[in-house]
Formats: structure tokens, sequence, C-alpha cells
């Protein structure tokens, strides 16, 4: 079946109304026949009807063997790094999301695990890195917020043969543009609170296993540390799903407009966006990914944080926050906002300047959406 089909028909009716909305399961715990003897629920941190079908549905849409549902994003990638042990060594992508970064060398970092940093998007730059004690090589692709992408085949065909995992965030492209277990990846990690769920109304993560065996660690990890996803918010996050074909479609659409209209004002220095020829990954992104994405990032010829601010402050139609991926326009600014975690020496290496602006196309119209630009750049 295509994409949209198969979302419907993946998500349940209920066996017991016929209800065609997954039910809320608001509780707790299950009733028991006996010790052990139960309709396959005993409690909601291990598992809950409404959390299950959830997991089975992002599954499907990855084509994944397990998935998981975790209270956000970062509780995800905790629960991927909780399967490494003392004196393991990771691989992870240079231009890393600052929370990821954060939890690698402020928590897992004093309990001896080591993160190396590379450039993936050559992908002999990970051959290299990789020794006796590497177990998990992390990439994003497409990175945030410069957008730099990796090639995910390459990488798990060289992780393959020196028997190390490979965990992608797939949080920019969704299943809807990419599917790197279908690549070759081990696990796919997602912050659902941005594309997947979409409506700025939910925080949550999603693992996705290739193979029951990875499932089983990520399912013990998830039941034993409980930073598990709430009923309602696995309720919402489904609703989001259904429309997620439709709304990342709109998003990449307007995006690829909004790029082109960017790509020839004079006071913008850099832009990123896939969608561009001029864009580094452009050709791999073409074989990698069926969109864009709705994610644009520049930087201007004046680089100064006052000029990004002014022009930030000046956006009508885009609201400055922490998030993206939502039916609304929103800006960041990521020196300071989603990347002021990582040291300034890191940023400045990775393209995050002190004009950079990160914008997360919504659904607005098009042309409202491009004149807000003009005027604010006009500022």
């Amino acid at each position: 079946m295509r994409t949209q089909t198969d979302i419907l028909k993946h998500i349940p009716i209920d066996p017991h109304t016929g209800a065609i909305a997954v039910p809320i399961y608001q509780t707790t715990t299950f009733a028991q026949e006996a010790p052990g003897v139960n309709k396959g629920f005993d409690y909601t941190r291990t598992n809950n009807p409404t959390r299950q079908a959830l997991e089975e549905l992002v599954a499907s849409l990855e084509n994944g063997a397990k998935g998981f549902a975790f209270g956000s994003g970062l509780a995800a990638i905790d629960a991927v790094f909780k399967t490494l042990s003392q004196g393991d060594e990771v691989i992870a992508v240079a231009n890393i999301y600052g929370g990821t970064y954060r939890l690698l060398n402020e928590v897992y970092a004093k309990f001896g695990i080591k993160a190396h940093y590379v450039d993936t998007t050559v992908a002999a730059n990970v051959e290299k890195a990789i020794n006796d004690k590497t177990k998990l090589i992390w990439i994003e692709s497409p990175t945030n917020p410069t957008l730099r992408i990796s090639d995910i085949q390459a990488i798990t065909s060289i992780a393959k043969q020196h028997n190390v995992w490979v965990c992608v965030d797939n949080t920019f492209a969704t299943p809807i543009a990419q599917k790197p277990l279908d690549l070759g990846a081990d696990i796919v990690v997602h912050s659902a609170t941005k594309y997947i769920a979409g409506h700025s109304d939910v925080v949550a993560g999603l693992v996705i296993t290739k193979t029951e065996e990875i499932g089983k660690v990520i399912k013990f990890h998830q039941n034993s540390t409980g930073a598990i996803l709430s009923p309602f918010d696995s309720f919402l996050t489904i609703r989001g799903i259904e429309t997620l074909l439709l709304r990342y479609k709109g998003c990449s659409e307007n995006a690829v407009q909004i790029a082109e209209y960017l790509s020839t004002h004079p006071k913008i220095d850099k832009i990123y966006y896939l969608g561009l020829k001029s864009h580094e990954g452009y050709e791999l992104a073409k074989r990698q990914q069926k969109y864009f994405g709705g994610v644009i990032s520049f930087d201007l010829k004046e680089n100064t944080r006052e000029a990004a601010l002014q022009v930030i402050q000046s956006l009508k139609l885009f609201t400055l926050t922490e998030g993206l991926g939502g039916i609304k326009s929103l800006s960041n600014y990521p020196f300071e906002m989603s990347h002021g975690s990582v040291p300034k020496e890191t940023k400045i290496q990775a393209g995050i300047t002190e004009s950079l602006i990160r914008l997360s196309i919504g659904l607005e119209e098009t042309e409202d959406l491009i004149e807000d630009i003009k005027q604010a750049l006009a500022q």
C-alpha cells in the first residue's frame, strides 16, 4: 500500500467497542485472574494498550521489528545509550544536537563511555575513527540546524564489517522522507515532539529497532527506568501521525519556495536547505530522501547577534521557540537556544554562527510567509 493508506490501515479499530479512534486507556494497572495471568497488560509502565498501538504504528512506519515510546526525545536517546557499558566508545556526528552532546559529555562520560565526534558526511572518516572499543555510531541526518546529511547506506556497510550498531536520529526527515532501517541502520530515534506529533502539544520520543533482539534490550531499559509516554500523549501522537504525510509534504513544498527566495536575497550570506542545488548534500538527499523537509537555516552578511535578533523579532508569522516541526511557522536562534549547551568553538566549527537563524516552515500560505520574511529582512 502507499504511504497514507498504510498509515491509516495500521491504526487499529478497538476490538471491544468498534471505536475507529484508538481509546485512551488512562489506567495505571490491570486486573489479573491470577498472578501473571492477564489479558496481556499488568502495569502501565510495562505496557499500555494506547501506547502499544502507537509503538506498533511507528514500527510499521519505519519498517522495523519493534517500536518504543518515551516521555521525550532525549529519553529515547538515553535509552539507546543505556545499551552501552563502561569502556565502550561512540562515534557521533560532529554537529550533533545540543541535548545529545550534553548527554554524552556530561552524563555518560562520567560512567566511562567516550564519544568521538567526526564529520560523518564523509563515510571514510567514520571508518578511520572505529577502534576495538567502538560499539555505536550515532548519525543525525539531516543535522540540526545546518542540515548536513550522511550517506547512511555507506556508513552502515562499514559498521557491519566491525560489528558496530548504527543509530540514526531521523527527526528532521521522518519516515515519510527517509527510512534508515531500510538503508542498513540498526536503530532509529525520533523526537516525536516535532513532525510526528506535529501540533506543538506533545513532548515525546520514539525508538524503533530493526530486529527483535535489539528490541528486547530497549524494552528492558524502557521498563526498568520508566521514562514512558503517557496514554493521553500516546493518543495525541497517533492523531498526529494520521496526517503526517500531508503535513510533512506541505511543509516541504512551502520550504522549497521560501529557500529559493532566500537564496537570491542580498542580505543573506549562506543558506542551508537540502532542496537547493547549491547545498553540498543535494545529490545525496535526492537519492536518500523523498522530500527535502521544512527546516531552513541561513546566516546574514552582517554576522552579528544584534542583526539576527532584529530579523527574528521583526517576523510576524514566525514565533520564536525552542521547537520545530509544527503546523505553525517557528523561528529559532541556534547559537543561544537549540545549541546553547555546545561550546562556542564547536558551534563555529559546525557553521553555527552568531547570525544563524533557523526557520521551521509551517502550513501557512507560502506567499504570506515570503512577504513576512521580506519585511523582516528589510528592517
